[in-house]
């Protein structure tokens, strides 16, 4: 079949990704689709996958993902007449120690709460569905009737089948050398056999997908490591619908094959592949085998399965998979480049995700935006330098090392630290300050008093909760300082910039020079796309200024989102600031008084009102001062020239001396803003969630008279019934310690989940913002008696409407 020379779409990569994208397309009605594989279909990663097939995942979407792949993969055959080795065999997870119990439980009442199958099982029956398993010593498990497991080449070969069936041209033998770019869109894709015009471009390159991505400077950070897996002969007690097993805390797993198992898993120290660039070449190849890495996890397997210490080993399979710095795959438009999609790095779970991976990428590429919230994999989450090959080889041995590990509350990874850094950090770091990272930065989690060591990781009360409280109490009666240099800041500047930002914002940003807004940024379907703070600044020759302040973690995102809603005839030029001012926030009762002694009392004749600014002489320096409390109370907002940022820390710190000012951290932060009702992009809010279910129509104008993204949609859901709610929740024992995502109980029936939780000095226990669905959304809520599953223990608690 001759290459065309013109197609809408072209997909690059002919594994589980590739087709799946190919096959959705299709069912979507894109018929002009062509996909173009380097080797043979399958022929990189996919043929030698494991193939478990798992629903859950860490979040509502991702399950709801999950189930529907399952229902796809459970149906493929009877479509396409191609067998796809599609098995439900359910799955058994079990425990060896209290805290994966523990966990566990957690999962148990988050499936019933997503609506997925799931039992809690003992020993015993782990024995009968497992006859092969040593059972003695461990706690318990869990049982997913729903789970399973298929062959995927079988699988990708019929999904393929399912896309030509429907008009999509596969080419094998394409090598993609290059992408025709045209005004910073993706306008086709170069081969050795001719040029294919398009309209879009998808990566799904598979291991492939960061050095193809480079040839149109697109950033697709993952890292290839060597994964391992045996395959046995025959066992006794091993039957074909003998369940997928994964024993985390022995980091392996096991499922059936011709009546045998294949028994992998993840090492805790692993092995990345050191081969940079990959040849296209590698087609149907494997690596060498490893003996002595791979022995952790056979020594461990023995144990479980004593049958393996007689077995025949036929082989041990080492074959290379991707890895992303975050463990999570990667999706979405590119914010490089317009018109080039990428879907790939599924850190050894492509078959489990690409069936529903590949529906929303299409739906993406169809309809223009997501369908629903994709944070936790949308390929935005990532900045630039996260394609450092160095930071990939060495993040990639440590998280394969921690897909099966014990993940305890708030753990922090550690590889390829620190990176981005306040000029604050070597002072911070000698007071105590534990650091973690969000988006590259280094930030204050919370101080250790007297040289005190970072106490150990738990499920239950931290050792460093007495620390922040310490930091707490300080906000509340003294003043305390944060450092807040990671937000993401963002110019706007133009005779265009005001009409934008009215187009993009929920609410009126034409207020006067020196005000400051806090407005809704939202979708066409209203949710939030993000919450921006954004202060007008004097204009200059260029037309008006407006500094936008975001979340740490959304620069990319929110970069990308206002860009590509400047029209081509717009004069509005947008620029990432965020490394040339860092931010100091003084909260407190006594943060007027400190900021009056550094400022030469700058407000003594003219006090600036709440969501005001102007710039002040502070020391030597020059800075903004903002009138606002995330936390809160009375606290100012210090925006300050990165290069003074260590002469204002240390005026504020000397003159405060005698205040009660200490320093404080997000650990401190993040709760109080918690027990103040303040939302956080990322957990309260966000792309499926609307203001009147997030309680935030104050960051919203809907009778504004310039229309904004969003609007429509907001007028039209005015009368209709909430879907959710958020609430306050408050737990009643203080000993009970919620770290967040914990299914909430009224009466026996699940309602909802926690967003984010912190512990309230006001209310001396946890206190947390949740949603409620259904029938519990339209109710009032002034003290609802509810539980909420801590751990497998129904812990009481009050719910309460912001």
């Amino acid at each position: 079949m001759a290459l065309p020379t013109h197609a809408r779409i072209v997909i690059v990569g002919g594994g589980i990704a590739g087709c799946s994208t190919a096959y959705h397309l299709a069912k979507m009605g894109q018929a002009d689709v062509v996909l173009l594989e380097q080797g043979k279909l399958t022929s990189g990663t996919t043929w030698h996958a494991a193939g478990l097939v798992g629903q859950m995942r860490p979040n509502r979407n991702m399950t709801v993902m999950s189930k529907y792949g399952i229902e796809l993969y459970s149906t493929l055959e009877a479509e396409t007449g191609l067998a796809t080795g599609w098995k439900q065999c359910g799955s058994v997870n079990v425990a060896r120690t209290p805290e994966r119990m523990q966990v566990l439980k957690k999962q148990l009442a988050m499936a019933n709460s997503f609506g997925v199958e799931c039992h809690l099982i003992d020993t015993r029956e782990i024995a009968e569905r497992v006859p092969v398993m040593r059972t003695d010593d461990l706690q318990g498990g869990l049982w997913l009737p729903g789970d399973g497991k298929a062959n995927p080449a079988d699988l990708c070969m019929s999904l393929a089948k399912g896309a030509r069936n429907r008009g999509v041209a596969i080419h094998e033998g394409i090598e993609v050398t290059g992408v025709i770019i045209e005004g910073g869109k993706a306008v086709g894709v170069r081969t050795a056999q001719g040029e294919i015009r398009c309209e879009v471009v998808v990566n799904c390159a598979g291991q492939w997908a960061r050095q193809f991505g480079r040839l149109a400077g697109v950033n697709v950070p993952l890292y290839s490591a060597e994964h391992f897996y045996v395959v046995t002969g025959k066992i006794a007690g091993v039957t074909p619908m003998m369940p997928v097993v994964r024993d985390p805390d022995g980091f392996i797993y096991y499922k059936e094959e011709v009546g045998g198992l294949v028994m992998g898993g993840f090492e805790p120290v692993a092995k990345p592949w050191k081969v940079d660039p990959i040849p296209s070449t590698f087609q149907f190849e494997l690596l060498d085998e490893d003996w002595d890495q791979f022995e952790p996890l056979m020594t461990n397997a023995i144990h479980r399965t004593p049958c393996l210490e007689t077995a025949e080993i036929k082989m041990l399979l080492n074959g290379p998979e991707s890895f992303t710095p975050d463990g999570n795959f990667i999706l979405g438009e590119a914010p490089e480049l317009r018109n080039y999609f990428v879907c790939a790095g599924f850190n050894s779970a492509g078959i489990a995700n690409s069936g529903g991976a590949g529906r929303l990428i299409a739906e993406w590429i169809v309809g223009g935006e997501p369908s629903t919230d994709l944070w936790d994999v949308d390929i935005r989450r990532f900045a630039a330098f996260t394609g450092n090959r160095k930071a990939l080889f060495e993040r990639t041995a440590e998280t394969l090392g921690l897909h099966y590990a014990m993940r305890w509350p708030r753990q922090e990874l550690e590889t390829a630290r620190p990176l981005r850094t306040s000029p604050l950090y070597d002072t911070l770091r000698a007071k105590g300050a534990e650091f973690g990272s969000k988006n590259g930065w280094e930030r204050v989690n919370y101080f250790r008093p007297g040289g005190a060591k970072a106490p150990a990781h738990t499920l239950g009360k931290p050792g460093w909760l007495p620390w922040m409280i310490a930091e707490q109490r300080a906000t509340r009666e003294a003043v305390a300082v944060y450092d807040q240099s990671s937000f993401s800041k963002l110019q706007l500047q133009g005779h265009d910039a005001l009409a934008v930002l009215q187009r993009l914002c929920a609410n009126d940003i034409d207020v006067p020079i020196g005000r400051m807004v806090y407005t809704a940024m939202l979708n066409a379907r209203g949710g939030f796309e993000s919450d921006l703070t954004i202060i007008r600044q004097q204009p200059d020759r260029f037309g008006d200024r407006f500094l936008i302040v975001t979340g740490s973690g959304q620069t990319t995102r929110d970069f990308d989102w206002i860009s590509r809603h400047i029209a081509p005839t717009e004069h509005a030029i947008l620029t990432d600031i965020s490394a040339l001012y860092g931010v100091l926030s003084i909260m407190g009762p006594n943060a007027d008084t400190l900021l009056a002694r550094v400022s030469n009392n700058a407000f003594a004749d003219d006090p600036l009102k709440f969501s005001w600014t102007r710039l002040i002489d502070l020391g030597f320096a020059r800075v903004r001062a903002a009138r606002m409390s995330y936390v809160g109370g009375p606290g100012y907002e210090l925006y300050v020239p990165v290069e003074m940022m260590r002469h204002v820390y240390q005026s504020l710190t000397t003159a405060g001396s005698d205040l009660g000012l200490v320093d404080a951290g997000y650990y401190a932060l993040d709760a109080l803003r918690i027990e103040m009702g303040r939302r956080a992009w990322g957990a309260e809010i966000g792309p499926d969630e609307t203001p009147f279910e997030a309680g935030m129509m104050f960051a919203v104008k809907l009778d504004k008279a310039t229309p904004f993204i969003g609007q429509q949609a907001l007028r039209e859901k005015m009368d209709q019934p909430l879907r959710k709610k958020l609430i306050r929740l408050v737990i009643d024992d203080p000993d009970a310690y919620t770290w967040g995502g914990e299914t909430i109980l009224v009466g026996d029936a699940a309602v909802g989940e926690i967003a984010s939780t912190g512990w309230s000095p006001k209310a001396g226990r946890c206190v947390a913002l949740a949603y409620v669905r259904a029938e519990a959304a339209l109710q009032p809520h002034q003290g609802t008696a509810a539980r909420v599953d801590l751990w497998g223990d129904r812990t009481a608690a009050r719910l309460f409407d912001l």
